[in-house]
């Protein structure tokens, strides 16, 4: 198998062979979701970031343009699933942490397993919606990113932000617009959640659409 040469992008800790997106492993094991992955002499693994299985993967393919992830970002993880975003995230930043937040048990099992082999991430069996169930866990973080199918999607992710975000950190939510109104044209409803986050006093950096990875869905970036 020919291994592509991994060069670094303007994105923190994201490589690319001028047409995939590649993350360099926490760990020397394998693909964590069935992911492309290349050893290099010397142990280094690169895993290739799927763009359809992921919405952070999407947003570099359709042109992010802030990127607030560091070595050592503190994030908020709201609606981790079984750890495909979170395992890239985790690769990333190497020295920070991911709480990661997942109120589904069965996908828990499979995020629980991840993380001891990640000493990164902090999977936490929760609702996003209460946050008291771990307020006395989180600290205050860099950046809250938010993946959630549900109708106040964000209004959650908001009351996160509001108590967990560090003031001038950044904010990333994934909007599904089905999920809150199926019958709604998609682009009045991320104009909605748009309104709705200035409303509270977020300074909103950018939007993208995910098509053709994710359709009906878009990224909005805030800053606190």
């Amino acid at each position: 198998m020919q291994i592509p040469e991994f060069k670094p992008t303007e994105f923190f800790g994201v490589y690319t062979d001028d047409k995939n997106y590649y993350t360099q492993s926490l760990t020397k094991r394998g693909s964590v979701y069935g992911e492309k992955t290349y050893r290099l002499p010397g142990g280094i693994m690169y895993r290739q970031w799927d763009p359809y299985r992921s919405k952070l993967g999407a947003s570099l393919h359709n042109g992010i343009k802030y990127w607030p992830f560091s070595k050592d970002t503190k994030v908020l993880y709201l609606g981790a699933a079984s750890g495909t975003t979170t395992s890239h995230i985790s690769d990333i930043c190497k020295e920070g942490y991911i709480f990661a937040i997942e109120i589904s048990p069965r996908p828990f099992v499979e995020l629980l397993r991840l993380s001891s082999k990640r000493p990164n991430i902090f999977p936490i069996l929760a609702d996003a919606r209460k946050i008291t169930e771990y307020l006395h866990i989180v600290p205050q973080v860099d950046v809250v990113y938010q993946d959630i199918a549900q109708r106040d999607q964000a209004e959650i992710f908001h009351k996160n932000v509001n108590v967990f975000l560090k003031k001038g950190g950044y904010g990333i939510i994934m909007v599904k617009a089905r999920s809150i109104d199926v019958v709604k044209d998609p682009e009045d409803i991320f104009d909605e959640v748009e309104d709705y986050l200035r409303d509270q006093g977020y300074k909103i950096l950018q939007r993208l659409k995910l098509e053709p990875y994710e359709k009906d869905h878009a990224a909005i970036i805030i800053q606190k």
